[in-house]
């Protein structure tokens, strides 16, 4: 599997309220677009102290790389992105293959 994984930090500004639209809205996405074969998120729990403000993970699995040619821009992504945007401080995507 070819997994994007996505961690957002939000702005200081960001309410509660806002943080939950965007979850609902990525959360909406594998409904929308077919080439999405898994999704999983989460909040960060490390007891660590290394996430630099990171608090939200998305993991994003596609079969192949044409399907996540086809999520990126896809009309519904975008639409995600507008909601993101006016909240985000800082967002990291790696995207790899699966290894066994």
């Amino acid at each position: 599997m070819l997994r994007h994984v996505v961690l957002f930090k939000f702005k200081d500004s960001a309410t509660p309220a806002q943080v939950k639209e965007v979850e609902d809205a990525f959360r909406k996405l594998p409904s929308k677009i077919k080439e999405v074969k898994g999704f999983e998120w989460g909040t960060n729990n490390s007891p660590e102290g290394l996430a630099q403000g990171f608090t939200h993970v998305f993991f994003v699995s596609f079969d192949s790389e044409a399907g996540r040619e086809v999520y990126l821009p896809h009309p519904e992504h975008k639409a995600f992105v507008k909601v993101l945007e006016p909240h985000l401080d800082k967002v990291l995507v790696v995207d790899y293959w699966t290894q066994e």
